[in-house]
């Protein structure tokens, strides 16, 4: 009888080491899905942040071409602005020779009266 009691006793004892067993291996994968979680939370995140800098790199190549458009705009203002100084220089240069011909035809004239 004793060696029953003692065998049945080893029985539960083995029944109970595999429950142990069986609740430290799903403690294990549970502890495991919860690492993997946390990967997957990280891998998200380094996602969402190369996300964000290529959204920035766009909005400064847009930044760039608005840029070199007002460049190109303003440069254009002063070449016009140039253009017209220039118009108005020829303007008074042309004022300038016809007085110098009106001082010729007034001399011819004089010349001509003598």
């Amino acid at each position: 009888r004793k060696r029953e009691e003692r065998k049945i006793e080893r029985v539960r004892e083995r029944e109970k080491e595999r429950e142990r067993e069986g609740r430290e291996r799903e403690g294990e994968k549970e502890r495991e899905r919860e690492r993997e979680r946390v990967r997957e939370r990280s891998r998200e995140r380094e996602r969402e942040r190369e996300r964000e800098k290529e959204r920035k790199r766009e909005e400064r190549k847009i930044e760039r071409v608005r840029e070199r458009e007002k460049e190109r705009e303003r440069e254009g203002r002063e070449r016009e602005g140039e253009k017209e100084r220039e118009r108005e220089r020829e303007r008074v240069r042309e004022r300038s020779r016809e007085r110098e011909r009106e001082r010729e035809r007034e001399k011819e004239r004089k010349r001509e009266e003598r």
